[in-house]
């Protein structure tokens, strides 16, 4: 054994680490791959040792290999087998990793559920922290389910390290698992008021991030949130509750005027400008409308803009970009510093204030701005800066339907100013821009086709940049335009010559086939005005020039350009075959494209009604079958038809363009050039070029005069100058004239010229667009389809009190699930046990015998002597007090109130409608003190009333139903308002109490039974007095325990019993401890490891007149016999003096009826089952019992013993039940002169004697 633990400890010192294998990878970078294939081989073998250090440092390396980009997903399962280790510093290595490389796919995944939730349960808080850090990277939807009751539980620990966790990690649990958020969330909503501040902080962190999506379902805690608000000083909470108000301030105008003081004086007062940031966005979608507030916020960011720091100046234009689009001129006022931020080296800020300038332009100041941008274009290095600068100068001129232009001419000029920009990629922009002005503005035709004209005529300075949405494509426009208008053209024969130019063949094909479209426009044009003036030498000319020249376009590689050029080719040898005979034939020609083209609607196409008898999911033609695709897959004997295609439509696009040696070295350049201007590229050293490259002799170098044969300006283009030169001389006259008017005139003109109205466009826009037949026009096209966003689940409304079906799924004790802690032990064990049972069963055989006959004879004299500490079911007046006692579930101290009671108080305070009327800010009445303890809201000397509907209705809500009946008789008329407020909140906090309690071995908590719909009863409108199903199990001037029973019809072998822990004292009491003295029949279910002579510690502490309530688990092998077991309490009371030890006695009472369940059942199936003969056993009792009211009978038996009414004929009824262990149980009561009849069958003779023994018990006990 020695030599063993001595040779493990030589394999761990000889063993690579962490620091061994980093350093090996430095070592061999030659052939890294192969050393870490090398690390891999032994890290397996590692992981096949026992020892858990070896694996762990294994996994460890592993963790470091995963980051490096190496699959370890084959490692899984050693993974978990390291995060399953008692040892933290081990644990600790197997949840880095699994929070690493686990994910929603890893299949073994569902073997962490028990041991994550073992280490949540953990004594040790850091073993709790590493499972919830862990647990949030890679948490899924079943982990979720199943872990969210354990991280709830940790929401309320009393280690602030823990809490702040698990309320953090709930944020992962809801997104995962949407059905926990409304159970979850008042648990949530407690944090926020936590004495930690970091648990505060988290909380508060998780809301807003759940309200960023849907701010709605958040708006209720607009109080809470003002309140922290005004009350802490951690900028990054501020921070994040201010980020909550800008999401919630549109949905409720009044929070806006809430938040204007707290909100200005934070943006006097601080000094983070995160958290400035954060207020004036806030402002601005929450009080757009106060005019002061946004001056201010215009100022603040000013000094964020002219600051230094570039982060600041970014956020600060992108804050102003916000303000623009409610209080344009309070930003128009600082137009020169946004100008001047086009200057700056960011490449990003200069974008930024790009789309500021989109939002200020109006149209005095459109000309002014685009002129501007224009010269920075000119200066601009970089492709994609002078790209960005080209399409704002488009899109701020273009915007809401040319708004802004008032002189069309100039536009044009602008256009057509920027196709001289080389290398541009908006090409295709510029076009559509010349064809969408010269369709939509007629007056500004003829200026735009001279234009266009000129274009072509020097198209080669265009056609050598054919790149794809090049500035070639401004061609496209160009003879589209000249083309379509050519009616306004000066010389359309020179046009029709620059158009047949045979290097138009170079340009992409696209481009070609309009221009062979538009070339037939023309010919037409020439052909006409040819024979209006009788020039034949013209027409000879054309036709000469059409047929030379058009066979170029006919070997075109484009499919579409040789169609169109072979069919107009065709067209002109017949044309000028019939002009040969004399004909005129100009008209016929120009009817070929008579009519004008109007711009098509953007949504026409979806416009097109689909004509009757049209269905667009039918096929056209049948699919091939399945098996066709097999066959495809064998040796091709024959090309494919896209073969076919490929070499002549697309043959252009497959060839491959190589540059030559000059476009490299210009293309290097312009790299050099745009990573040089790139703040985001990182430069490395360049080395110093050899001295060949010297520059001190520069001015030696000889400079050569450039022959260029093609001019870099355009003779006869429009230049925009002219035009903002116009506007200029205008403002100046104006000036000069108002000049000489008084001051006063001056002011109020001055005012006037600010308008836009001064300034009136000279061309009018045609807003005209094509829409097909029969279309409707609509606004919902544009409506966002479903999509699976996580935040669509969590769109729920948290003010709706929980319901019933609202449950987290509940793990119970792992041993309240087994029939008997013998199913722990192992093989050995269960064998001695097994003898050992045989040996005392033979011995006691005959002592059992005895004891049966002396239990039958208790039971017989039971009704006739009952002890006063019996169970209690109908309450007089006299025990209201254990009857308000008995309902009690939550751990809470309340006080009364004469005018209003504390809880109501506190939900005006938190009410939104309450908060934002400003009557909060009223003086509430003092409360008045009361000697008399309340619990939930119910005062003790008042004697609620029950119905039998609110008896029948649920086990499980029987304490709560107790404050929703109605009053029997109109009394205490000065009570009744506040009966009725204080019945509204007792409802309310029951229906939260399934969240207050905390999770321990050997424990269930009270919302963890689930009562099925078959435990209902049957409704009826016949008033009770208050009924409880729990019972006084021990009391003493300290401590007093309620009890009551529940099973489950899954489960025949176990009963839970729940009792209520009501602390009588004003100290503490803790270290609560259940005991029970086992039976053969009835044994308490407790905790591994634990013997039957151990206790079950209870899991809380009491705090001073409070109380709580526990569940404990008996299994149960035998129902048919009552059972009546001794118990003990031991608990330590915790005062000012010291701590002592004290003990509380008990017997615990099991009738029979406590195996019952509430099972419904048809009045045919009732009948079916009592004539079938499988209730053999039968039983009848008489009595007399207290209560002579039959439906009060009926409903005690229903209510206390678990039956069922089946059907009710005057004075007599059926009913009926079932135990767990599935035997039935038949009942047929009648009252005869107040004589109760009592006659039931059963299949277990046993059960049916004890259970005739309950309802004497029951019906015949004095209140």
């Amino acid at each position: 054994m020695a030599l063993k633990k001595v040779k493990g400890t030589l394999e761990r010192v000889l063993d690579k680490n962490l620091q061994d294998l980093v350093r090996g990878i430095r070592n061999h970078k030659e052939n890294e791959a192969k050393y870490i294939a090398e690390c891999i081989d032994e890290i397996k073998q590692e992981l096949k040792q026992e020892n858990l250090a070896i694996k762990s440092n294994a996994v460890n390396k592993l963790t470091y290999l995963q980051m490096l980009g190496y699959d370890i997903s084959w490692a899984a399962f050693n993974i978990i087998e390291v995060m399953s280790s008692t040892k933290f510093t081990i644990k600790r290595i197997g949840y880095l990793s699994a929070s690493q490389c686990f994910h929603d796919e890893t299949d073994v995944l569902m073997l962490t559920t028990n041991m994550i939730r073992k280490d949540l349960s953990s004594q040790n808080i850091y073993d709790a922290g590493v499972a919830l850090s862990g647990l949030s990277c890679f948490i899924t939807a079943d982990l979720a389910r199943d872990l969210a009751n354990d991280i709830m539980t940790l929401m309320t620990s009393s280690r602030p390290y823990l809490r702040k966790k698990a309320v953090l990690i709930m944020y992962k649990v809801f997104l995962q698992f949407p059905e926990a958020l409304r159970p979850a969330f008042p648990r949530l909503k407690e944090k926020l008021e936590d004495s930690d501040p970091g648990v505060q902080s988290a909380a508060v962190n998780v809301i807003c991030e759940l309200a960023r999506k849907n701010p709605k379902n958040y708006l209720s805690l607009a109080p809470l949130f003002f309140k922290l608000m005004t009350s802490s000083t951690n900028n990054w909470v501020l921070i994040k509750i201010i980020k909550l108000f800008s999401a919630l301030t549109p949905l409720e105008p009044r929070l806006g005027k809430k938040l204007i003081e707290p909100l200005t004086n934070l943006i006097h007062s601080t000094s983070a400008m995160s958290l400035l940031y954060e207020c004036i966005n806030t402002v601005i979608a929450g009080i757009p409308n106060h005019t002061a507030s946004i001056q201010l916020c215009v100022q603040k960011l000013r000094i964020l803009i002219e600051d230094s720091d570039q982060n600041l100046k970014y956020l600060g234009l992108l804050a102003m970009s916000r303000i623009l689009t409610t209080h344009p001129k309070s930003v128009q006022m600082h137009k020169d510093l946004i100008l001047q931020c086009l200057d700056d080296k960011d490449e990003s800020i200069r974008l930024r204030a790009l789309d500021l300038l989109y939002g200020m332009v109006s149209k005095k100041n459109l000309m002014e701005i685009v002129k501007k941008l224009m010269i920075h274009m000119d200066k601009a290095e970089g492709s994609h800066y002078r790209d960005e600068l080209l399409s704002k100068i488009i899109l701020i001129s273009s915007q809401s339907n040319y708004q802004f232009v008032t002189n069309f001419e100039w536009y044009v000029s602008i256009l057509v100013e920027l196709t001289r920009m080389e290398g541009t990629r908006h090409g295709k922009m510029i076009a559509s821009q010349m064809l969408d002005v010269a369709i939509r503005v007629q007056a500004i035709r003829q200026f735009a086709v001279d234009q266009m004209a000129i274009l072509l005529e020097n198209s080669h300075v265009l056609a050598n940049n054919s790149q794809r949405n090049g500035i070639c494509e401004v061609l496209y426009a160009a003879a589209w335009i000249c083309g379509e208008f050519s009616e306004c053209l000066k010389d359309p024969k020179s046009t029709l010559e620059a158009m047949l130019r045979p290097k138009i063949t170079i340009l992409p094909g696209h481009i070609q086939s309009v221009y062979v479209q538009n070339i037939l426009k023309l010919y037409g044009k020439v052909v006409r005005q040819a024979e209006e003036e009788g020039n034949e030498d013209l027409l000879r000319e054309v036709n000469q020039l059409m047929s030379e020249k058009l066979p170029i376009f006919v070997s075109s590689a484009d499919l579409e350009v040789q169609e169109r050029a072979c069919c107009i080719l065709q067209l002109v040898k017949y044309v000028s075959k019939l002009l040969d005979k004399g004909a005129k034939i100009g008209d016929d020609i120009e009817l070929l494209y008579a009519g004008e083209l109007n711009p098509v609607a953007p949504k026409a196409q979806r416009k097109v009604p689909v004509p009757e008898g049209l269905d667009l999911d039918k096929w056209i033609n049948q699919p091939p079958p399945e098996s066709s695709d097999e066959e495809i897959g064998g040796p091709a004997f024959f090309t494919s038809g896209s073969e076919h295609r490929d070499t002549y439509q697309y043959e252009s696009e497959r060839k491959s363009y190589e540059p030559t040696a000059e476009e490299l070295e210009k293309r290097r350049e312009a790299r050099k050039v745009e990573m040089e201007h790139n703040p985001h590229y990182l430069k490395g050293d360049i080395k110093k070029k050899s001295k060949k490259y010297d520059t001190s002799h520069i001015d030696d170098i000889p400079v050569a005069t450039l022959d260029l044969s093609v001019p870099l300006h355009v003779p006869g283009l429009s230049a925009s100058d002219k035009y903002l030169n116009m506007y200029s001389n205008v403002d100046t006259r104006d000036k000069s004239k108002k000049g000489k008017k008084g001051k006063k005139k001056k002011r109020r003109k001055g005012k006037e010229s600010d308008s836009e109205e001064d300034l009136p466009a000279m061309h009018a826009v045609s807003t005209v667009e094509e829409m097909p037949e029969g279309a409707h026009l609509s606004d919902n096209e544009n409506a966002d389809e479903y999509s699976s966003d996580p935040f669509k689940k969590l769109d729920v409304n948290l003010d709706e009190p929980l319901r019933d079906d609202e449950k987290l799924p509940v793990r119970q004790h792992r041993l309240v699930l087994e029939s008997s802690p013998d199913k722990e032990l192992d093989g050995d064990t269960e064998k001695t046990k097994k003898k050992h049972r045989k040996e005392k069963e033979k011995k006691k055989d005959k002592k059992e015998k005895k004891e049966k006959k002396e239990k039958r004879d208790k039971k017989k004299s039971k009704s006739e002597n009952k002890e006063k500490d019996g169970p209690t079911l109908l309450l007089t007046a006299a025990e209201e007090e254990t009857a308000s006692e008995a309902n009690i579930v939550n751990n809470v101290e309340n006080t009364p109130n004469s005018t209003s009671p504390p809880e109501e108080q506190s939900d005006k305070t938190n009410d939104i409608e309450f908060w934002l009327s400003g009557s909060d800010a009223a003086t509430t009445p003092s409360p008045v003190k009361d000697s008399r303890p309340v619990v939930n809201n119910v005062d003790r000397t008042k004697s609620p009333k029950l119905t039998v509907n609110d008896v029948l209705s649920s086990e499980e809500e029987d304490s709560a139903k107790v404050n929703e009946e109605k009053p029997k008789k109109k009394k205490e008329k000065r009570g009744s308002k506040k009966e009725k407020k204080e019945k509204k909140d007792k409802k309310k906090k029951d229906k939260l109490r399934r969240h207050e309690y905390e999770e321990a071995e050997g424990i269930t908590t009270p919302s963890k039974e689930n009562i099925s719909m078959s435990q209902q009863g049957t409704p009826m409108e016949i008033q009770l007095p208050p009924m409880s199903s729990y019972k006084l199990l021990a009391e003493n001037a300290t401590l007093r325990m309620t009890y009551e029973t529940r099973v489950s019809p899954q489960r025949s072998d176990q009963i839970i019993i729940s009792v209520v822990f009501n602390n009588l004292t004003k100290n503490h009491l803790k270290d609560l401890e259940f005991n029970v003295l086992d039976t053969l029949n009835t044994k308490l279910i407790r905790g591994l490891g634990n013997s039957h002579h151990d206790a079950v510690r209870v899991p809380f502490i009491l705090l001073p007149e409070s109380q709580n309530e526990g569940q404990f688990a008996f299994s149960v092998e035998s129902i048919s016999m009552s059972q009546k077991m001794r118990g003990t309490l031991t608990y330590i009371i915790k005062s000012s003096d010291g701590s002592t030890h004290e003990k509380l006695d008990f017997k615990l009472h099991l009738p029979c009826s406590s195996y019952l369940v509430t099972t419904p059942c048809k009045s045919d199936e009732f009948a079916e089952l009592l004539a079938s003969g499988d209730l053999p056993e039968k039983g009848s009792c008489k009595l007399t019992p207290v209560d002579s009211e039959f439906p009060h009978v009926l409903a005690k038996m229903c209510f206390h013993l678990h039956f069922r009414l089946i059907e009710q004929v005057d004075k007599s009824a059926s009913l009926f039940s079932k135990s767990i262990q599935g035997h039935p149980v038949c009942l047929l009561v009648k009252m005869v002169n107040g004589t109760l009849n009592v006659d039931g069958k059963s299949s277990e003779s046993k059960l049916l004697s004890g259970l005739l023994d309950d309802i004497k018990s029951l019906l015949t006990e004095e209140s």
